[in-house]
């Protein structure tokens, strides 16, 4: 579409709704490039460690070849090849951490176990270790996302092509299918509130819609559109992350991927349109455009980031003027929150 459209539309969309124009932040830090050209970087996780904070690890997909694990500055750990891995999540449970995947060119998701007290050891020493179990979907598959809900561990995973996303539950270390149900079109991005008992799921397909579904009973079969192509998204949706302020308060961020922007909004229901920003280029970093996957979390992290941060996934990368392979950004959220009323 023609730029002069682009920011005429883009404009108009502020008007309606009463805000002014996404304000910009710099990235603080950045991954490596992958290895891998073309796009190909896609989905963080961030586990936080809470035994050392600074030996917290962010997962990052590669697509088209496995993932990558990186500290919390940007520097590379490892690497390992587990084939074209799309979409990661977790759940920080007890003395284990829980990762899985969703494994396109099998139609599997794959299912990790860490041991928490010794994940950064290992995987600083190039000990990734192999899934310890998964499961075969009938479905094509596409993103994923997990969630902790009335003590039963979850694994929601959208269909490539189609509207369905199913829902597979985890049970002594065995992935077992629980329900699917449909979230109108193609879906990838998706996010779950434990706490509030919720899953965000970014519609990329048909409307371009951000929708909310209960997660108690059968409530998931209504949904609830929190925005949409006619609002403040434009193109695809897809990235979607919670930013918690407190056990049930917080924001949800969205990567409006078709103009290179992040949207929020409120975590609490009606999930109000809350503004949105820019990651620009400083001097030392290039700015973000095309975002896929994102990742946010609220911990405090003294003299790195002091009201947590967020990673999200650059489509475009380069260096001032060379064009280099796909990596993560690190913003430091305190950026964010200064401009939110």
């Amino acid at each position: 579409m023609p730029m002069k459209y682009f920011l005429i539309l883009s404009l108009m969309v502020f008007v309606n709704v009463g805000y002014a124009q996404p304000f910009a932040i710099f990235a603080d830090n950045e991954t490596p490039p992958i290895n891998t050209q073309g796009d190909a970087a896609d989905d963080p996780a961030i586990w936080i460690n809470h035994e050392n904070l600074y030996e917290s690890i962010i997962f990052g997909t590669d697509k088209r070849s496995g993932i990558y694990a990186y500290s919390i500055k940007g520097d590379q750990l490892t690497y390992k090849s587990f084939g074209h891995i799309n979409n990661i999540d977790l759940r920080d449970i007890g003395n284990y951490l829980f990762l899985t995947g969703t494994k396109r060119d099998s139609k599997e998701i794959l299912f990790w176990k860490f041991t928490k007290k010794d994940i950064f050891q290992k995987l600083s020493n190039n000990d990734f270790p192999d899934p310890i179990g998964s499961a075969k979907s009938e479905q094509d598959i596409y993103g994923l996302c997990m969630g902790y809900v009335d003590n039963e561990l979850l694994v929601f995973v959208t269909e490539d092509m189609g509207p369905n996303v199913q829902i597979w539950s985890i049970l002594q270390d065995e992935l077992s299918l629980k329900h699917t149900f449909s979230n109108n079109g193609e879906s990838e991005g998706c996010v779950v509130d434990d706490f509030n008992k919720k899953i965000f799921i970014s519609e990329e397909d048909k409307e371009g819609v951000l929708r909310s579904f209960d997660l108690g009973s059968n409530a998931f079969l209504q949904s609830f559109v929190i925005d949409s192509r006619e609002g403040n998204i434009w193109g695809d949706p897809e990235g979607v992350s919670i930013y918690k302020t407190s056990k049930d308060e917080g924001y949800i961020i969205l990567s409006s991927q078709g103009d290179s922007k992040f949207n929020i909004y409120n975590r609490k229901y009606p999930h109000n349109y809350l503004g949105s920003f820019r990651v620009v280029g400083s001097a030392t970093i290039d700015g973000i455009s095309e975002t896929d996957g994102l990742d946010a979390v609220s911990i405090s992290i003294p003299d790195l980031y002091p009201k947590g941060f967020l990673v999200v996934q650059d489509g475009y990368n380069t260096d001032k003027t060379t064009a280099l392979n796909q990596n993560f950004k690190l913003i430091s959220f305190d950026k964010i929150l200064k401009h939110i009323n």
